[in-house]
């Protein structure tokens, strides 16, 4: 961006070089006063375009003073012209060429080295390009801003949605500790161990923007064989993962509140259920499904929080991968199962 602007501001200033020189080229021999006086005329032009570009436009046009601002650019290119002519007359310009380009036609004492009517064009032209990139410049300066407070606004409700998953999470994962402690304490002991490993990653490892997959998923088989040791054998949980480590980035916490809810709403203490887990990478794609039992009348719900996890989810999916996801929620009642289907582009 800053190599565009100099090389605006650098042609501006060419063409208004190459525009006062013109004179410049009637002769090999031209008297000190003519050289002067375009030296003059160019420092004028350069002048009028960056008095606009700095002070008027700025203090005048975005500040409601249009009427203003249109008043003072008429009387600079009506006295530009006017204060050009005056110096040629105190210079005797006529006479010097006169002296000096005796090959030309004859020139009158009205005559001007650059011409009264170019003069106000070229100021014309000096002001209209300092509007042009005044006006470009401030368009995107106002695009960079309102980028920046909305990736400020994103970030802060990220921040807010990961705060309420995080609550949630453990208080799912205490209560199923809870429930060991009353019926296997070498099994609760075990699922605290566990619990601390997952701890430290929720809380440490999440603040980032990025985590990996691996690091996702080695979660999810942590939470799965924690959840695990409190259900009774007619449950069946099954969870494929491609094999290796996978570097992929991805969004903390984005996989769990799935699984959590096949946990929470798909499995019963008396009726055969399953929970089928599937993670696959292909080409940069993330394919991750949850199924788990459809009973005909839910769960009812245990705790105010209940849902907080996919709706959260949702969102983030919105803020942080739009148009680069796809996410599938379905009831199949005749097969009584309930299917998640998510894919996110991770390029």
């Amino acid at each position: 961006m800053r190599s565009l602007i100099f090389s605006v501001h650098f042609a501006v200033l060419l063409g208004l070089l190459v525009f006062t020189c013109i004179p410049l080229t009637i002769t090999s021999s031209l008297p000190i006063q003519i050289w002067t006086k375009q030296l003059a005329l160019y420092a004028s032009l350069v002048g009028i375009f960056y008095l606009h570009l700095r002070v008027l436009i700025p203090k005048l046009l975005y500040n409601n003073s249009g009427g203003t601002f249109a008043l003072l650019v008429f009387l600079i290119c009506i006295a530009a012209p006017l204060l050009n002519h005056q110096a040629d007359k105190l210079m005797d310009l006529p006479g010097l060429l006169r002296r000096f380009a005796p090959r030309h036609p004859p020139i009158d004492d009205r005559y001007t080295p650059v011409g009264d009517l170019s003069i106000m064009i070229m100021t014309m032209i000096v002001i209209g390009i300092a509007i042009i990139i005044s006006v470009s410049q401030k368009v995107q300066a106002d695009l960079l801003k309102e980028k920046s407070l909305e990736n400020d606004r994103i970030a802060g409700e990220l921040a807010v949605l990961r705060s309420q998953i995080n609550p949630h999470f453990f208080f799912n994962v205490l209560h199923t500790i809870y429930g060991l402690t009353e019926i296997d304490a070498d099994r609760a002991r075990e699922a605290i161990y566990t619990l601390s490993h997952m701890m430290r990653y929720v809380l440490y490892d999440t603040r980032q923007q990025s985590t990996t997959l691996e690091k996702e998923l080695h979660l999810i088989d942590s939470y799965r064989q924690l959840m695990q040791l409190r259900l009774p054998e007619h449950v069946q949980v099954v969870f494929n993962r491609p094999e290796g480590p996978i570097d992929a980035p991805l969004a903390p916490m984005l996989l769990l509140p799935f699984v959590e809810n096949a946990f929470k709403h798909g499995i019963s203490t008396v009726q055969p259920s399953h929970i089928y887990i599937s993670a696959k990478l292909c080409q940069g794609k993330l394919h991750f499904v949850v199924r788990n039992t459809l009973f005909a009348e839910p769960a009812k719900e245990t705790d105010e929080g209940s849902g907080i996890g996919l709706a959260n989810t949702r969102r983030r999916l919105d803020l942080i991968y739009p148009g680069k996801y796809k996410l599938t929620v379905k009831e199949d009642h005749e097969l009584q199962e309930f299917r998640i289907e998510l894919q996110i582009s991770l390029t």
